[in-house]
């Protein structure tokens, strides 16, 4: 069911124009460098713009001045002007905050997971009875992690590395408290008199 702005009530925005205030809307509150596949990742991700209608916006919003795309190290970044942020803070409440809020959560959970790319590496390797995860974890130049876990199979191996990916600064906390905190081995003698 689509109203007179060209957004669905459900689902992803359909006009053009809806998905350019929303991309102008996302460039002004991130915080860093994004390239346009960047972006158009984040767009997929959030499940509410199509390639299409993605493709369509931002060529018009370079063509209008509202992004300039300039290529740096093989890559097109975008940059937001003056315009496209004048044209987001004052349209930007037509889209449905539904939308702005899952476009937010996208591009955040997407740079997230780059920064933990980034400083984590958790492989998984078959070995002759099951599978080895290795997970190291680094801080610029120091390594923090550099470990080995055995599993069963390549299966279990695979849910361990993805749950070791998916926060491995707290996986790292955790292996690190329990170093920390593991008592000395109790010996009961009593069982042997």
């Amino acid at each position: 069911m689509q109203d007179n702005s060209g957004v669905l009530s459900l689902g992803e925005l359909n006009s053009v124009h809806s998905v350019k205030i929303l991309l102008c809307y996302l460039l002004d509150r991130l915080d860093r460098p994004v390239t346009a596949e960047q972006l158009m990742l984040i767009a997929e991700d959030s499940g509410i713009i199509n390639y299409f209608f993605f493709s369509d916006a931002l060529g018009e919003l370079a063509e209008n001045g509202s992004v300039i795309i300039s290529e740096e190290n093989g890559e097109k970044l975008v940059t937001l002007t003056e315009k496209g942020r004048k044209g987001s803070e004052y349209f930007n409440r037509t889209i449905p905050i539904v939308f702005r809020k899952r476009l937010l959560k996208a591009a955040f959970s997407f740079f997230a997971r780059l920064d933990r790319e980034a400083v984590c590496r958790c492989d998984v390797a078959d070995c002759e009875n099951g599978a080895n995860v290795r997970f190291s974890l680094t801080d610029g130049s120091e390594t923090l992690i550099d470990m080995s876990f055995y599993a069963p199979d390549r299966e279990q191996g695979e849910m361990i590395a993805e749950k070791i990916a998916a926060n491995p600064v707290e996986c790292y906390k955790r292996i690190l408290g329990f170093f920390l905190e593991n008592p000395e081995e109790k010996i009961d003698v009593e069982k042997y008199l």
